[in-house]
């Protein structure tokens, strides 16, 4: 937006601060401002049915299927209109209307719309109409939710796993590095909210989600409930996972090299074996294998930090891993806590190793569902959250995660990510460029601003929406989950909408309900 004047004699000699009656005579005419409009969307008739010409509308018409800013067309319903991108401008002295909450559900859709699922996420500024999110889309691709700290990434993301879990469209993998999704954590509210807390998913939906803990201690003292112990065995430990946290480790390139020469000759166990050679041994082992004693020396002493990882054990009894693949194939949502193993060499180390083997396991379905063509091989789809993204898809390291191979798959075997964090700059353009739907709260780096409109068709036009945002409850809607962009208010995640989105709250349960999910949650123990 802008200010232009007819003449510039009104800027070099404008009229009096006190004249207010000569100023009232310049406004409207000889001073005025101009707004800058991009058309955005166009509606087109399905079936090539042909448009009536252009109708008069009177004051307060509500008529369905009409265009704001693009021109007019006759009224139609909107199951026989359909959203296109804009192939051309208005004509001169089209006119112009303000949108109606009819115009928005035409655009974005309504959350009771039995043909689709859809998800109010919140509504358009100083408005109050939902803006929903087509969930079927939104799974389909990887997906990205950003803003700095301190902006309600946590909130817009339990709200979105949430929408998820509700509409079934997709089950949910989600690695909660700070314990705050599965089980209720502290509310962001200011003043008395201060120390309140909010449900976590578990707690929303008892019977369709499980929480595994890396520390069982940590779990218990927060008053979890019914929650399954996760560990990793030393042979479940790649090369490749030992590759990405290198930099936490501390590791050299000689000393990787030196790695596979001893897991090409001890195969899984060789972590185990490694830590259990002597100086001699050691000396042996390189005499023989060619190796290098200084860098086998150094690998084994940097290893010995695995032993304080709380769910690292030198052989697992258990399959822990099938376990959550089992539960994942029977449609229920599996939250991963950290607890106190929340460092960035735990996290990072346990969800590539955990989400390496899962999404072995989808290739494999997705490879039978391709070749029998029989629906029910077909897998279910699979959306991986994962936190501080930048650290698994970074230029350096995205060739060695897991991650990194997910994100460029798109949905080739039913597997995508929602990757959180402040960072988006931090992430290879090659990755961001494939996040489908980016949601954005405040960001002020202009790295991080650039990094959001990665592949976005006309994104540098909204470049300064995202530094004008609120810090709370706000934020930038884009990419293949919406019509449009848009900037909304998001929804609030409070006791409304706890009773909106209709979910089982575990404290309100019934004895005999409380006891099936009871018998539920042994079942899924293997009781």
């Amino acid at each position: 937006m802008s200010l232009g004047t007819s003449s510039p004699r009104i800027l070099a000699d404008p009229p009096d601060p006190q004249n207010l009656f000569l100023q009232e005579i310049l406004a409207g005419s000889a001073t005025y401002g101009m707004a800058e409009l991009a058309p955005m969307l166009m509606f087109t008739p399905k079936d090539g049915m042909a448009l009536s010409p252009a109708w008069s509308r009177q004051e307060g018409d509500q008529l369905p299927g009409r265009t704001s800013g693009l021109g007019s067309m006759q009224a139609q319903s909107s199951e026989e209109l359909e959203l296109l991108p804009v192939k051309t401008i208005p004509s001169h002295f089209s006119q112009v209307y303000d949108a109606s909450d009819r115009d928005f559900r035409a655009v974005f859709g309504w959350e009771d719309d039995p043909s689709r699922h859809n998800f109010a996420v919140g509504r358009p500024i100083d408005m109050d109409v939902p803006i929903c999110i087509d969930l079927d889309r939104f799974v389909e691709r990887s997906n990205g939710i950003f803003g700095k700290s301190g902006t309600g990434k946590s909130f817009l993301t339990r709200l979105l796993l949430s929408g998820i879990i509700r509409k079934r469209a997709a089950v949910n993998l989600i690695f909660d590095m700070h314990s705050e999704y599965g089980w209720e954590a502290a509310s962001e509210g200011g003043g008395r909210d201060r120390f309140n807390t909010v449900k976590g998913l578990r707690q929303l939906f008892p019977d369709q989600v499980q929480i595994y803990t890396l520390d069982p201690e940590s779990t218990q003292r927060r008053g979890v409930r019914d929650a399954q112990e996760l560990y990793i065995g030393y042979d479940q430990i790649s090369v490749e996972d030992l590759a990405l946290v290198r930099q936490e480790l501390n590791l050299s390139e000689a000393s990787l090299e030196n790695a596979i020469i001893l897991r090409n000759e001890f195969g899984k166990s060789w972590i185990t074996r490694l830590l259990a050679m002597s100086n001699s041994e050691i000396q042996e082992f390189c005499e023989v294998k060619m190796g290098s004693k200084s860098s086998i020396m150094a690998l084994q002493r940097k290893l010995t930090r695995l032993d304080d990882l709380k769910y690292v054990q030198n052989s697992c009894t258990r399959n822990y891993i099938r376990q959550v693949i089992d539960a994942l194939n029977a449609g229920k949502h599996v939250v991963i806590e950290f607890g106190s193993q929340s460092n960035m060499l735990s996290y990072m180390l346990a969800t590539n190793i955990i989400s390496r083997r899962i999404h072995e396991a989808y290739v494999r379905k997705a490879d039978k569902f391709l070749q029998s063509k029989n629906p029910i091989d077909r897998p279910r789809q699979l959306v991986i959250t994962i936190e501080e993204a930048h650290r698994f898809l970074d230029s350096a390291t995205v060739r060695q995660t897991i991650f990194g191979t997910i994100a460029r798959e798109m949905r080739k075997y039913f597997v995508t990510l929602l990757v959180v964090d402040q960072r988006p700059s931090g992430i290879d353009p090659e990755v961001m460029s494939q996040v489908g739907t980016r949601i954005t709260a405040l960001l002020n780096d202009d790295k991080d601003i650039e990094a959001i409109f990665t592949g976005v068709s006309g994104g540098q036009n909204l470049r300064s929406v995202l530094a004008k945002l609120d810090s709370k409850q706000q934020a930038l809607l884009l990419g293949h989950a919406v019509p449009m962009p848009v900037v909304i208010q998001t929804r609030a995640y409070d006791a409304q909408f706890y009773q909106e989105i209709g979910a089982t709250d575990w404290e309100a349960m019934e004895t005999p309900a409380l006891l099936e999910a009871a018998a539920a949650a042994k079942s899924d123990l293997g009781f």
